[in-house]
């Protein structure tokens, strides 16, 4: 997605949220390179189960070619036709593509000032632009650093409802081991992002 940069402080706690999105973002949107793999395998990790989920893709990003990955992600997501996942809202909230869920998320889109970027042929709906989208609005990509209620509200209208059940989908993947890694990390995130909104509601 294209965006306005301008410089803002930015709470390190949040901070780290908007890493945390951007890096599952730029693992989605294409097949991971050598030098990515690289990046990933020196994650450090803590004995949280978030911090254990992104030990063990550290440690396959350690044994796994840029060859494999761009296999396991050809599998997944592009096939002969279709992948096995179609990672966009619309597929997994109405069963089809290009459906009401893709219009409501360009209206938001439209009133948050975030373009979609040149090249981009899919659907602003999938799940590695809306990951960068969460990420932009956490840290001001988009132009001004969006309160938490209104963070909530994008995750609610347009993650919430599905990205659990994706991610659940992807770590289920059983013959795309570095994939399925990048699932359970995305699942327990997205877990703990939706409760922290739950909360943040609640007060």
């Amino acid at each position: 997605m294209s965006a306005v940069r301008k410089l803002h402080v930015i709470d390190p706690e949040d901070r780290a949220r908007a890493d945390l999105y951007d890096f599952l973002g730029l693992l989605l949107v294409r097949p991971a390179d050598a030098a990515l793999l690289r990046q990933v395998s020196a994650l450090q990790s803590d004995d949280a189960p978030l911090g254990q989920a992104l030990g063990m893709l550290a440690r396959l990003a350690g044994i796994t070619s840029a060859g494999a990955a761009e296999r396991e992600y050809n599998q997944l997501f592009i096939g002969l036709g279709r992948g096995e996942l179609l990672p966009y809202a619309s597929y997994y909230l109405t069963g089809f593509l290009n459906e009401k869920p893709l219009a409501r998320l360009r209206r938001d889109m439209a009133k948050a000032g975030i373009a979609r970027s040149d090249g981009r042929k899919e659907p602003e709906d999938n799940i590695a632009s809306l990951m960068e989208m969460m990420g932009g609005m956490i840290t001001g990509r988009y132009g001004a650093v969006l309160p938490l209620a209104a963070q909530r509200r994008f995750f609610d209208a347009h993650i919430g409802p599905w990205a659990v059940h994706f991610f659940t989908d992807l770590e289920a993947t059983g013959n795309s081991p570095f994939y399925a890694a990048v699932g359970s990390v995305g699942r327990q995130f997205m877990e703990i992002e939706a409760e922290a909104f739950r909360m943040l509601a609640d007060t």
